[in-house]
């Protein structure tokens, strides 16, 4: 008779292999903030609908514009040239500085702007000059203005890199009408390409657009750490 192995008095008692169940592997969520694939089209090849390499050229200038006005109005040390380019409102429009009025240093600690050859736009040339945000104090003269240097303090730096930060925002204002502009464009001509082309052109343009407010803010952190010192 065949013999079996019994647990207390009824169930036989069976040998298992144990069995091990391995834990699922979690879905892993793309982090948000990953970088996207780039778009790299052939500017060459969408030429007949727009050319990305003006939209491009916009764009740096927005940029060159921004490092020029760094490099003349927000400077530690105030010099002739930081006040070229201060936009006066005349009665024949909006005017640069330079173009009504004599600008020189007569002293580290003083500038003179003379405005004998547009002595009527003088009152004009002081408010712009005060109200150019580099902290300057005007005093008049007849037609000669004296534009006395402010000292370089905690405070003086810090009324710059507020500047700086208006001026990158202005830039920024003028990159989104650039990019609008772009756009518009693009619409005008979605005939002339399948509309894959043209979210590959949108996209290209709007990355564009990304590169160069990166670009600028990397330019204002490194003006506000010279500024700051």
């Amino acid at each position: 008779m065949e013999d079996k192995i019994t647990m207390g008095n009824t169930w036989p008692l069976q040998l298992y292999q144990p069995v091990f169940l391995l834990p699922r592997k979690p879905k892993v969520a793309k982090a948000k903030g990953q970088p996207q694939t780039r778009v790299n089209l052939n500017t060459a090849l969408v030429e007949d609908i727009i050319s990305l390499e003006e939209v491009e050229e916009e764009m740096k200038s927005v940029m060159e514009a921004l490092k020029d006005n760094f490099n003349k109005t927000v400077n530690i040390r105030t010099s002739p040239g930081s006040l070229d380019h201060i936009t006066v409102v005349t009665a024949d429009g909006k005017l640069a500085l330079n173009q009504i009025g004599q600008i020189s240093m007569k002293s580290p600690q003083l500038i003179l702007v003379n405005m004998a050859s547009f002595p009527e736009c003088t009152a004009a040339a002081i408010k712009a000059i005060r109200e150019s945000g580099m902290n300057l104090n005007p005093e008049v003269e007849g037609t000669l203005i004296r534009v006395p240097i402010p000292k370089v303090t905690r405070e003086h730096r810090e009324m710059l890199v507020k500047l700086a930060k208006q001026n990158t925002n202005k830039a920024k204002d003028s990159l989104r009408k650039v990019r609008t502009s772009a756009m518009n464009k693009l619409k005008k001509s979605k005939d002339k390409a399948s509309e894959d082309i043209i979210r590959l052109i949108e996209k290209q343009i709007s990355q564009m657009a990304d590169d160069t407010v990166a670009e600028l803010d990397r330019h204002l952190a490194v003006k506000t750490k010279e500024l700051l010192g």
